[in-house]
């Protein structure tokens, strides 16, 4: 094997090639570093007294289904211009791995579409050095995202397991780049966040949110010129959750056993939209036995029909028209329900109405809470958390099949 195959078949140049042995049904080639190129690995002096050397073994790439080492002697130097004494550097390997930079490329290129333990055991080696090859991958290009560009951003928080474990996500939504992954949910997840902002002199513009006292408050405080949007989809949400409540409450004070199993039987049909109902399963008959039986279901159900069109106005003076008189219908009906909803309302008006000033949503958010809930469900659960926050900054460029 000549010393040029080392550069064109495994990337690496400036070595001389010794012999080749095969151990184990598996190549390893020996090669030794010349002397001239010996350099400090403090400053880059040429200017070095050779001081022995330490034996290492290198993982790289594959000849068919055979394991290929590479086995080098790294000479120790002692610098005359630093004085540092300092094992030289690898030109085809990082400091502190046992892998070549070609391995690394060709295990990366590999998870694309294969599951760690998969590339793991196709290579023959330790599912730890794949996913410590990813975590420094992910680590290089997205462990600290540019925050400089931003304009309009999305918080919301998502669980990533059983105990109530959450994560608080930043998104930027002109790229779609999740920006920021913090512990934990509410106004403290966000204060490394806001600390690399300010560094950065990012001007946002606005910010899509649900409505959240934390979050909002943690955006008049440290984002006071920007304009707090309250996305739609959290708003009827919200108002799908009390209108669940209050089903169930009508249903637990019915005294009248087939009203009951009439009202029990309609709980998701009350949260779709009259356009997805399923003819064939007689789904809009069943909903309008439910809300001929009941008026205060009735009345609940068709003010949540008004409130999705808050969002559909041809500007924001017809929107706060309808917002007001959604309000004031809904405080009148006497349905304490509806009443402390309309309440909520009021108070968060400006934030639903800016929508028409940045049409904006945690939509795009929503869509990468999904990819995240697959590729968690994929690697079955994650055991470092460092390595999950990594996943999540980087899984919008994800364009292949979600893999662990």
């Amino acid at each position: 094997m000549s010393t040029s195959l080392l550069y064109h078949a495994f990337r690496v140049r400036g070595y001389h090639y010794q012999s080749t042995k095969y151990p184990g049904g598996g190549v390893t080639f020996t090669i030794t570093q010349p002397r001239e190129s010996y350099r400090c690995a403090v400053c880059g002096s040429a200017n070095v007294i050779a001081k022995g050397k330490h034996p290492r073994r290198f993982r790289t790439l594959p000849i068919g289904g055979k394991p290929v080492y590479l086995e080098l002697d790294v000479p120790r130097v002692e610098c005359r211009q630093c004085g540092a004494v300092r094992q030289v550097r690898i030109g085809f390997a990082d400091p502190r791995v046992s892998y070549t930079r070609a391995f690394e490329r060709y295990a990366l290129d590999l998870s694309k579409s294969m599951t760690i333990k998969d590339v793991a055991h196709h290579l023959g080696i330790s599912w730890d050095v794949i996913k410590d090859i990813q975590k420094r991958h992910l680590k290089r290009r997205f462990g600290k995202p540019k925050l400089k560009h931003l304009k309009q951003i999305a918080i919301d928080e998502i669980s990533t397991g059983k105990g109530h474990r959450y994560v608080t996500i930043v998104m930027d939504l002109a790229s779609g780049a999740v920006v920021h992954v913090g512990k934990g949910k509410g106004g403290d997840a966000l204060k490394p966040f806001w600390k690399r902002l300010r560094a950065s002199g990012a001007k946002i513009e606005a910010v899509a949110t649900d409505m959240s006292p934390a979050y909002i408050e943690a955006v008049e405080a440290h984002l006071p010129n920007a304009t707090l949007v309250f996305d739609r989809f959290h708003v009827i949400k919200l108002y799908n959750e009390k209108l669940s409540d209050l089903r169930r409450d009508l249903h637990r004070q019915l005294e009248d056993t087939m009203q009951k199993s009439v009202l029990k039987g309609v709980r998701w049909l009350l949260l779709k939209r009259p356009e997805n109902l399923d003819p064939t399963r007689n789904e809009p008959q069943r909903l309008a036995e439910a809300l001929r039986l009941n008026e205060p279901l009735s009345i609940a159900y068709y003010l949540k029909e008004e409130l999705n069109e808050i969002w559909e106005q041809e500007n924001r003076e017809e929107a706060e028209a309808l917002l007001m008189d959604w309000i004031l219908d809904a405080e009148s009906t006497g349905i304490r329900m509806l009443i402390k909803f309309a309440r909520t309302l009021r108070i968060h008006a400006l934030g639903i109405l800016a929508y028409y000033e940045y049409p904006i949503s945690t939509g795009p958010l929503e869509g990468t809470n999904n990819k995240i809930k697959t590729m968690k469900r994929q690697a079955y659960g994650f055991r470092d958390p460092e390595f999950l926050k990594l996943k999540i900054l980087g899984i919008h460029e994800t364009k292949y099949a979600l893999v662990g």
